[in-house]
């Protein structure tokens, strides 16, 4: 069983920063990859940015030079830092994780979600 848990969302004024944190935990033999999604009323799920177990990164055109992602391995825990935060960026954020369990069985979960409510 895994768990995936989110903190750190709210509501901020356009050019605040927010730092989103989730931590995963349970019987994991090793993540690959966490991430954060989002999803806007009425829109589709996106990647906004993610981290593999080796350290690079990939974000969203949207939040590059706004957004940082980091991990810390040893703690199964990854942060999202947001500045300059859009009134665009206001969406429900998921964090992911994706890894094994023990040689045969992987794992792609999802947290629950924290809300990110930027004001204009």
């Amino acid at each position: 069983q895994v768990q995936l848990v989110e903190s750190g969302g709210g509501l901020v004024q356009a050019g605040g920063s927010l730092r989103l944190s989730c931590a995963a935990s349970g019987r994991i033999l090793r993540i690959n990859a966490m991430g954060w999604y989002r999803q806007a009323p009425g829109k589709q799920r996106e990647l906004v940015a993610r981290i593999i177990s080796g350290g690079s990164t990939d974000y969203a055109d949207s939040v590059k030079g706004r957004f940082t992602i980091s991990r810390d391995n040893a703690k199964n825990t990854v942060w999202l830092q947001m500045d300059r935060l859009k009134p665009e960026d206001t969406a429900v954020y998921y964090c992911n994780g994706v890894g094994i369990l023990s040689p045969l069985t992987r794992f792609d979960h999802w947290g629950q979600g924290t809300q990110v409510t930027v004001s204009s």
